[in-house]
């Protein structure tokens, strides 16, 4: 005789339930009101052709310019149909080589990233964080939760370099710097991932760190460490050591899904994915702020000049310009 569902199981399948129902309504609430948009725009067409009254001609134009932006962008949503691409983001900034130099960039790169999904009505919900020696970020793990934030957050992995006069430098020369961004899913609950208990070692330990405005300081950090693939993870964001140990268990369950699905990605190509150091010549994208202001995506050739737009999250134009070239990849 088989068990009965465990009475949380049956509470997380129903949540997944009403989270995917909440999805789809999303998407079909934005196609009507772009169906709305429409024909209200055909509407004052006509009107003006019956009146002939050119002074709505401004308007139409207007209406027109917001139509084209909303079809974009529902278009660009197509285009994330990845197993993952729906989900919630976990993000990991990791400090290169240059010590107050890159930790400052790594800080830099956490306020971007953290205005972008404000702005695109996304939750940032910090669950690990090193502070720097002296100033900034050694490593900092953030969670975007809403829908299609893994599919758009994925654009940005890779290595980010900072060209600028540098703060910190007495002689006001000019620093490189450079910080990784890691990108993965949340997957919430895996069968097909399955880990033993010999595999893992989990460690508590004092949440720690000087500069405590990013966390809350509990005895309850948790750290998990997976022995045949030497990944490690870490959560102290919540105050129960249990519901650090639930989110640090997801994330390595995460990161297993992220390199099962490169492993397959890799033999089906046939070729071995390269590991780039967090150095020059690596970069995904270089943000200029001395001689000049620029910032240029090295994959797809978009770049804007205006730096402190980018700096305050405007990281649209370089996420559509990337899915964009997924899209003619695949």
């Amino acid at each position: 005789m088989s068990a009965k569902p465990d009475f949380w199981d049956n509470i997380e399948e129903s949540q997944k339930v009403l989270q995917k129902i909440k999805q789809l309504k999303i998407k079909v609430d934005n196609y009507e009101k772009l169906y709305t948009s429409w024909e209200d725009l055909i509407t004052l067409v006509e009107l003006g052709n019956e009146e002939e009254d050119l002074s709505v001609l401004g308007e139409v134009k207007n209406e027109l310019k917001n139509l084209q932006q909303s079809v974009e962008d529902m278009t660009l949503q197509t285009l994330l149909s990845g197993e993952y691409d729906a989900n919630n983001a976990i993000l990991t900034l990791h400090a290169g080589a240059g010590g107050t130099e890159a930790q400052d960039w790594t800080e830099m790169l956490y306020r971007m990233y953290s205005r972008w999904a404000e702005k695109a009505g996304y939750i940032v919900t910090v669950l690990d964080c090193l502070d720097g020696d002296e100033a900034g970020i050694k490593s900092i793990t953030f969670q975007v939760s809403g829908l299609n934030a893994y599919g758009y957050c994925k654009a940005e992995k890779g290595v980010h370099r900072l060209v600028r006069i540098s703060p910190f430098d007495a002689s006001g020369r000019r620093h490189t710097s450079f910080t990784s961004l890691e990108v993965i899913p949340e997957i919430e609950n895996d069968d097909v991932i399955e880990i033993a208990a010999d595999e893992i070692r989990i460690d508590t330990y004092r949440a720690s760190g000087a500069g405590g405005q990013h966390i809350n300081k509990t005895d309850s950090a948790i750290r998990i460490t997976h022995f045949p693939t030497g990944i490690v993870v870490s959560c102290q964001n919540e105050r129960s050591q249990h519901k650090n140990k639930e989110m640090a268990m997801r994330m390595l369950k995460s990161k297993l899904a992220t390199l099962r699905e490169q492993e397959q990605r890799e033999k089906i190509e046939g070729i071995k994915g390269e590991q780039k150091d967090i150095a020059w010549g690596s970069q995904i994208r270089s943000y200029v702020f001395h001689p000049y202001n620029l910032v240029k995506d090295h994959r797809t050739g978009f770049e804007m000049g205006n730096i402190g737009a980018v700096m305050d999250g405007e990281l649209d134009g370089f996420i559509n310009e990337y899915l964009k070239m997924l899209a003619h990849k695949n």
